[in-house]
């Protein structure tokens, strides 16, 4: 079978899909470890058995809802590819909102930097390259996630610190910067019936309290663990900024505010400590 036609075909196969025409060229190009480019410079190519038959696999389940980055193991964030495995969340865009934010930060030269609930590391990962005289940390409760970090950051070439426990728990000393992209969404949303969610781990998506359980417990634990000037990122639903912002400002923290994403939908709340320690 030719390549363009083995691309129409999984397009009509996977017409229920919004994204079915880049679905079947990245499932296809990593059948073929080619780019995209190559796909449409050579249409007339000929699929081998063996190729034909490992790209139909990956379509039967594409068919059955499997997310494409768990068909393919890697997903791009920020320019770099991360490896995703089903004991993590895969990495969106609207999450490089929360990334872009830190790097606009007037952080010091050598920022003590953690990632909490790290899930692949591409937060913190990204961080740590981007701005690599930082010390980053990353910490997840799940041991298989922080596999998944470790090795991320191996093959990326990235100098990090991987903890195990639960959010700021496991960490010793002051941090200039807590990021997060928690749990934030209400168990029986119907969301989580769709899509990819349907595959992810429920641990890193379901959070109690209206959703709000963990990003409550984490500004509490950031205001103790943060210098004077220290700052707090967090990401959460795009519903939910009027209520983060209510309790980072309670809390005590100062210059609150909340960015939009790509989407123009609130995704990412900020606050900066006003001293040492908690204020609660």
């Amino acid at each position: 079978m030719r390549i363009d036609d083995a691309l129409r075909q999984a397009r009509h196969r996977l017409a229920s899909s919004p994204c079915a025409a880049l679905d079947a060229q990245v499932l296809l190009c990593h059948v073929l470890e080619q780019s995209r480019t190559w796909l449409f410079t050579w249409p007339e190519r000929e699929l081998t058995r063996a190729q034909q038959a490992e790209f139909e696999a990956l379509l039967a389940r594409r068919e059955q809802g499997e997310p494409v980055a768990h068909l393919i193991g890697e997903r791009e964030f920020f320019g770099r590819r991360f490896s995703v495995t089903a004991d993590t969340l895969i990495p969106r865009p609207d999450t490089e909102t929360l990334v872009e934010q830190v790097l606009a930060l007037a952080l010091p030269a050598n920022a003590r930097v953690v990632d909490l609930g790290t899930g692949t590391g591409a937060i913190g990962i990204t961080l740590a390259l981007e701005q690599p005289a930082w010390q980053v940390t990353l910490v997840d409760n799940s041991a298989a996630a922080l596999q998944v970090a470790a090795a991320n950051a191996r093959q990326l070439g990235a100098t990090v610190r991987c903890l195990q426990g639960s959010w700021l728990t496991p960490c010793d000393g002051f941090f200039d910067l807590v990021v997060s992209n928690p749990p934030y969404i209400e168990d029986g949303d119907v969301h989580l019936a769709q899509g990819d969610v349907r595959f992810e781990p429920r641990s890193a998506l379901v959070a109690g309290d209206q959703g709000l359980a963990d990003l409550i417990t984490i500004a509490q634990q950031a205001a103790g663990k943060l210098v004077a000037g220290g700052w707090l990122l967090l990401e959460h639903g795009f519903e939910q900024g009027d209520a983060v912002r209510a309790l980072l400002a309670d809390i005590g923290f100062e210059d609150v505010r909340t960015e939009q994403d790509l989407g123009g939908n609130d995704r990412v709340t900020l606050g900066k400590q006003c001293a040492a320690g908690s204020k609660s």
